[in-house]
């Protein structure tokens, strides 16, 4: 087996293999002028089962489109010099937003990222809390793993949750079933009542409607869950409704903490008690400091490490995707 990290995602990368009990294959990054560069292993793949990790998020100097390039580049190598096998490991999977036409001409950019990574013969795309597991599933022809966060963030929550009720909510009707998720895990880790709630919205050329709030959130201390925050006022919007309904206090969770500018000046409100990302798209794309004590990182590197473990040797991977 052989583990590579690209630039960029080699931070985690060093955090999984660590976790996994391997050790990171070596490889090259060369950048050409005009812009242009290739990848390949400094290695032998050929016989091997080989890993991949890269992480699809934008950030200074690196755009989603050079990210992507540069992983297919990769694997494309290693299946050109005879890997046996090749997975990919994207921890954030760039364009899958956008997995169905809403408006006349739209693009299904999640279907089209998917037939590139068939293109250059990847047996595995692995990906974390994507926005809508069955289009991720209905898109990838070929092997396709969804891992998720909850038992994460419930153990998280569970070893500071305070006294007094407590509630998941969704800050909008498509995040449902993965509110859902934790709280069902939170219950499971400790037996405790655990209510459910979630926020209408509606989104149209970039305009956020909607009002309505279902759930019970009075004296209740608040985890609201989404996939990621980017701008923060899907999540804002949220913790406000929560505190207007006499919430005690309100935390946010995300699994991709994609933050921009925008969103770390939108975060600094007194709605919000805490927040609470994990290292999936580190590193971050602007510096995280401003929201001080308040921000958590959770680390996804042994989900990652034992995913690896598990598929290399064959093992069932029922524990990781269930309660």
């Amino acid at each position: 087996m052989l583990f590579f990290a690209l630039k960029g995602s080699d931070g985690l990368g060093a955090a999984t293999a660590a976790a996994a009990g391997i050790e990171l294959a070596p490889h090259e990054e060369r950048d050409f002028e005009g812009g242009e560069h290739k990848t390949r292993p400094l290695v032998s793949v050929r016989g091997r089962d080989v890993y991949v990790l890269h992480n699809l998020n934008g950030t200074p100097g690196y755009s989603a489109n050079d990210r992507l390039l540069r992983l297919l580049f990769f694997l494309a190598a290693c299946r050109e010099n005879g890997a046996r096998r090749v997975t990919a490991l994207v921890p954030y999977l760039a364009y899958s937003r956008k997995d169905r036409q809403t408006k006349p001409r739209d693009p299904v950019t999640t279907r089209y990222v998917a037939q590139l990574f068939e293109a250059v013969g990847t047996d595995m795309v692995v990906t974390l809390d994507v926005h809508t597991v069955i289009a991720f599933q209905n898109a990838y022809r070929r092997g396709s793993l969804h891992l998720d966060t909850r038992r994460l963030f419930a153990a998280d929550i569970a070893a500071r949750l305070p006294e007094g009720p407590v509630a998941v909510v969704s800050p909008d009707g498509g995040g449902v079933k993965r509110a859902e998720l934790l709280r069902e895990a939170l219950v499971a880790q400790t037996g405790r009542t655990v209510d459910f709630g979630f926020m209408e919205k509606r989104r149209s050329s970039g305009v956020v409607s909607g009002s309505l709030f279902a759930g019970d959130v009075e004296g209740r201390t608040v985890f609201i869950l989404d996939d990621m925050i980017v701008g923060g006022g899907t999540m804002v919007r949220a913790a406000t409704a929560c505190r207007e309904r006499g919430a005690a206090a309100v935390h946010l969770l995300a699994t991709h903490g994609m933050m921009t500018e925008k969103a770390i000046a939108a975060l600094d409100d007194p709605a919000i008690a805490g927040i609470t990302v994990t290292d999936s798209v580190a590193p971050f794309a602007v510096p995280l400091d401003a929201l001080g004590d308040r921000l958590r990182v959770l680390s996804v590197a042994p989900l990652l490490g034992q995913t690896i473990v598990n598929l290399h040797e064959g093992r069932p991977m029922g524990d990781l995707l269930t309660l």
